[in-house]
């Protein structure tokens, strides 16, 4: 919700961001339930950032979201990775197939399709933690 205008409308969504606010406020025991019901009519009879204002001033503000370490995928990752998992797919029926046909009665595909699977996790693993590389000019250490 942005402050540099508090005489422009809000929107839906500025409006529930305040009344989540509200609602764990509640749930924290920082408002009493009769407080926070009021509180929430006011959040949505609200039409101004102004009118949200005052609702949430004696409030702490919400704690800052937790950065994420892993990196998104780009779409060359995505790639090689879903060509990865296609190929152990394709071998993990191939070794179902024969194990259907085969004589052998354990199964005795389970360990390569574990690897197989564990092949796919790690590298799914190893590149969400790569650091992606900086912005031209930067040095990044790796």
């Amino acid at each position: 919700m942005s402050t540099d205008h508090p005489t422009l409308r809000i929107s839906d969504a500025e409006r529930e961001t305040v009344a989540v606010r509200i609602r764990d406020a509640a749930a924290e025991g920082r408002l009493t339930l009769e407080e926070a019901d009021e509180r929430q009519q006011a959040v949505y009879a609200a039409r101004t950032a102004a009118d949200l204002e005052p609702l949430t001033a004696d409030l702490p503000a919400p704690p800052a979201p937790v950065p994420s370490r892993r990196a998104a995928l780009t779409p060359e990752a995505r790639r090689r990775l879903l060509v990865h998992a296609g190929i152990g797919a394709a071998f993990a029926l191939l070794f179902l197939i024969r194990w259907v046909v085969g004589p052998v009665p354990f199964f005795w595909p389970a360990g390569p399709l574990f690897w197989i699977a564990a092949s796919v996790v790690a590298h799914y693993l190893w590149t969400t933690r790569r650091r992606q590389p900086s912005a031209p000019g930067t040095t990044a250490s790796r």
